[in-house]
């Protein structure tokens, strides 16, 4: 990663083009992958995301890529293969086999929803990211990452911050619980919702929606890390005003930022571009 990148922020978003709400085709996701990959905010951009069962369709693109003539063959495209909640996760080991000897594609890891059985299928195979479902069923689920993790194997939970027409948009006091069990027993990565620097309502596709915001949820997760009560978490995810958390953690030390991110792994983001764009007009990165 560029050293200008801080440690906070570096290799923070994953880069989830194909996923609502931004809907980008997989050729114009793979090319705009590759703008952010050689951009100022480089440092911040983590693998691509594609469906696993996208993967034909993904070689297609690289394969038109390859017809055109450019100077040099760029670096392997970074991927993390995706089976969302409900979809079938064989197609994850399909899809790594169809790539296995792909030199234009590095696959660096998989997500997928929890279901019972995806620890004897799939653990230790490549990175995981296991979605957390609600009710007991994510009591189960917790507890099975967790262990796997304790185990050594390469696996964190993934939790949904945004909505979807099965999931309900979950409060500061669901993704505050989910912060202060997770940070201290095993690292995650989140997805959904998360576009903007600070906690707001903002207009997605032309309708007000509720989101969390990237600087509340590093905030939060330090003060999990810290053990602070239910009711702290709930209201530093509540504080609308990204200039006063983005002064906060501007003043952490580089020992902080680490921690943080150990717990806070990463998160998906169909449009990279919002949060780095507002982490920069806060100061928080440096644009060219």
């Amino acid at each position: 990663m560029p050293t200008t990148t801080p440690v906070l922020f570096r290799g923070l978003v994953d880069d989830a083009a194909v996923y609502p709400p931004g809907n980008a085709s997989l050729a114009d996701a793979v090319s705009a992958h590759a703008r952010h990959r050689a951009s100022w905010y480089a440092g911040c951009i983590g693998p691509l995301l594609v469906p696993a069962a996208s993967v034909v369709d993904l070689v297609a693109v690289l394969d038109a890529h390859d017809a055109v003539a450019t100077p040099e063959r760029p670096a392997p495209l970074g991927l993390m293969l995706v089976a969302r909640p409900g979809s079938d996760p064989a197609t994850l080991v399909a899809a790594r086999s169809a790539l296995a000897d792909d030199a234009r594609v590095q696959v660096v890891g998989a997500e997928l929803g929890w279901y019972d059985g995806w620890y004897d299928d799939l653990a230790g195979e490549l990175p995981l990211a296991v979605e957390l479902p609600r009710g007991a069923d994510g009591d189960v689920a917790f507890a099975q990452v967790r262990t796997a993790h304790r185990e050594g194997l390469p696996v964190v939970l993934k939790f949904r911050t945004g909505p979807t027409a099965t999931w309900a948009w979950p409060d500061e006091a669901e993704l505050g619980s989910f912060l202060r069990l997770a940070a201290v027993e095993v690292p995650f990565k989140l997805t959904g919702g998360l576009h903007h620097a600070g906690r707001g309502t903002y207009e997605v596709g032309g309708v007000p929606e509720e989101n969390h915001g990237l600087l509340n949820v590093l905030v939060a997760t330090s003060a999990a890390l810290a053990r602070a009560g239910q009711d702290e978490v709930a209201a530093l995810l509540a504080v609308r005003d990204a200039t006063a958390l983005g002064d906060l953690v501007a003043a952490w030390p580089d020992t902080t930022a680490v921690r943080v991110r150990e717990a806070f792994t990463c998160y998906g983001c169909c449009t990279v571009t919002d949060p780095v764009g507002e982490l920069a007009d806060l100061g928080l990165l440096v644009r060219p």
